[in-house]
């Protein structure tokens, strides 16, 4: 079982990373592997609508977001984390998710997904809600912890002082280790949930 961490800072070492680092060494002490993918300064552009992916199942640019689809296919979860930048997450990250759940066709459906923020002092629960709603559209159930998921801070070393969020970290990796077991176990005994599947409805369709 395996969880890929992606880390939309363009800090390898800020706050964000460090609260990843706490919720990875939970999960392998648990017996998950972790992959952590650091999206850095790259340069990450944005879905521009040309739907080719829906004929060649990958995106039509040749980056980052293709070489990790490829992760996100075979892992059992998915941690994705971010600063908050003006209440939402950083803009990279941004147009890495919208290209990576939007080109990708595999079926997603309970490979369990948790979102984790870091900020200085506010702004946080905006971020989490943004980064929640790419699994909630993907049938992918969340995962909780015993408060938000979220550290505080401007440095790394500021979040070290932070011993709710390192903790709420920890209980983080823990419950999703035990989602992403239990979940394996329904599957062999009970199979994937059958979902409804039908015909798109707009709104000028008269709704």
């Amino acid at each position: 079982m395996k969880v890929l961490i992606i880390n939309g800072s363009p800090h390898f070492n800020g706050c964000t990373a460090r609260a990843l680092k706490e919720v990875a060494k939970t999960l392998e002490g648990e017996n998950i592997e972790t992959e952590t993918i650091t999206l850095g300064r790259k340069e990450i552009k944005g879905c521009i609508g040309c739907q080719k992916c829906k004929k060649t199942s990958k995106c039509i640019y040749e980056d980052l977001v293709n070489k990790v689809a490829t992760k996100f296919k075979t892992a059992d979860g998915l941690i994705i984390g971010s600063p908050v930048y003006y209440a939402g997450i950083n803009g990279t990250l941004k147009a890495f998710l919208d290209r990576l759940f939007y080109s990708t066709n595999f079926n997603k459906s309970m490979k369990v997904g948790a979102a984790v923020v870091s900020s200085r002092r506010a702004g946080s629960t905006s971020a989490f809600d943004e980064i929640n709603k790419y699994f909630m559209i993907s049938n992918m159930p969340v995962v909780s912890s015993n408060y938000w998921n979220e550290v505080h801070g401007s440095k790394a070393k500021d979040v070290e002082k932070d011993l709710e969020g390192l903790r709420t970290m920890r209980n983080l990796g823990k419950n999703m280790a035990f989602l992403i077991k239990s979940i394996e176990i329904g599957k062999k005994v009970h199979g994937l949930p059958k979902l409804e599947k039908g015909k798109l409805t707009n709104f000028c369709d008269g709704l």
